[in-house]
């Protein structure tokens, strides 16, 4: 039974090999992309950081900000 399911009838060598191409690009991309929004949510909150008081309250007003900042604080 398992012999089947591993074979597949001969094509079992381009299935899981398919398989796990497409696993490992996926888990990739997914860290790849985390990573990259973890640095640019860093760098955000930083340049967020240096504005004065008007400048701050200016950028809180804009809908994208605002929606950036809400996330920061789960890292």
């Amino acid at each position: 039974m398992i012999n089947e399911l591993i074979s597949m009838n001969g094509y079992g060598a381009y299935v899981w090999s398919a398989f796990s191409f497409t696993l490992i690009s996926f888990t990739t991309l997914y860290f790849v992309t985390k990573l990259q929004l973890s640095k640019e949510q860093k760098r955000f909150a930083t340049k967020f950081g240096s504005l004065n008081v008007e400048q701050a309250r200016a950028a809180r007003s804009q809908n994208i900000n605002r929606e950036i900042l809400s996330n920061t604080s789960n890292i």
